[in-house]
């Protein structure tokens, strides 16, 4: 599953932090440095066409394929790109299904970029990265970090029910001490409260909220293994109150990837990722644009084309959280930029 942003405060996420600093490089992440062209052997890792993906609408469907058919131009900007380099067309084809296991994100993003970590390792680096420039950032950028995490994972529930029909509030506790809150709430379900009553007591004074860049690091880590050292709790409420706790009993529930975590994977990969979303008609919006393209640059310099994700809008209208998969792009040789699907 992944998670995006959106409000104005999204923007705080882009704009808040500065450049990251120079960090030690890290172990290489890329198997290769750039897309093959499309009739390359190079360029065969198993994609699909997009009459073959499932979940799809007749116009996200279309609209697809002549975007498959015509491509996409992307020029380089970037002076580690090279200023004079001319404009590329890219060919996305669909690149498989990934397991809906909360690391889609992360799972996406090393099939689309050819990466040699697996999806964990990512998923680490992703996080390593943000909490380097959330440790040097000054007063005001942590604030609006913060703003933008509590958006996400600590809603302000006095607010927001015209969008949303359900809100959730992400908390975190140790794996160690899952027996300890379980006796404190048996204790409280003894006095005579409703256990959930009960348990979302417990949770929200003993668990760490997930509310500011720190905690952000601590949920992101989450993969849903045993070597985790936190467990994630949701509490989801509706305007009445609260509604359910998933108290994730297995430990398997993992952190879905935000607009944070890409913008921390683009700056790890030196790369821009694009989030292509495709909308349905119950997002009102004609065919030819039914098919976004949203941008998350890296900080720093762009020295490898962009890596492409694919999140599907059927019956979410954009708003909230989906499932990420992976484009493969490979080079058009033989279609000019102006004659492009689409221009980034």
């Amino acid at each position: 599953m992944g998670k995006l942003l959106c409000d104005p405060s999204a923007a705080a996420v882009a704009e808040a932090l500065p450049p990251s600093p120079a960090p030690a490089p890290p172990p290489p992440l890329l198997a290769w440095s750039s897309p093959a062209p499309a009739s390359s052997p190079e360029a065969s890792i198993s994609p699909t066409g997009w009459d073959a993906v499932w979940a799809l609408e007749d116009q996200q469907r279309r609209r697809l394929h002549r975007i498959w058919e015509r491509g996409v131009a992307w020029k380089p900007s970037s002076p580690g790109a090279g200023e004079a380099a001319p404009p590329v067309v890219f060919r996305l084809d669909h690149g498989g299904e990934v397991d809906a296991d909360g690391n889609c994100l992360f799972t996406a993003a090393r099939t689309a970029a050819a990466a040699k970590a697996d999806a964990r390792e990512l998923r680490h680096r992703a996080v390593r990265r943000f909490a380097e420039v959330y440790a040097a950032a000054g007063e005001d950028d942590k604030n609006a970090v913060d703003a933008a995490v509590r958006h996400l994972y600590a809603p302000d529930l006095k607010a927001g029910w015209g969008v949303h029909v359900v809100q959730e509030i992400k908390v975190l506790v140790p794996k160690a001490q899952r027996h300890a809150l379980d006796s404190a709430i048996q204790e409280l379900v003894d006095l005579g409260i409703q256990r959930e009553i009960a348990a979302e007591t417990i949770y929200k004074e003993r668990c760490i909220t997930v509310d500011n860049g720190d905690s952000w690091t601590k949920y992101m880590s989450i993969s849903g293994s045993s070597e985790d050292e936190h467990d994630i709790i949701t509490l989801q409420y509706t305007e009445e109150g609260l509604l359910t706790i998933d108290e994730n009993r297995d430990g398997r529930a993992a952190a879905f990837g935000d607009d944070i975590a890409i913008e921390c994977l683009a700056t790890e990969f030196k790369r821009e990722v694009y989030v292509v979303q495709a909308h349905g008609a119950d997002a009102m919006v004609d065919e030819d644009n039914c098919v976004f393209f949203l941008p998350h640059r890296p900080r720093g310099e762009v020295c490898e084309p962009p890596i492409f994700l694919f999140m599907k809008g059927t019956a979410w209208c954009g708003a909230g959280a989906d499932h990420y998969e992976p484009l493969i792009a490979t080079v058009l040789q033989h279609v000019t930029p102006d004659k492009a699907a689409v221009i980034l």
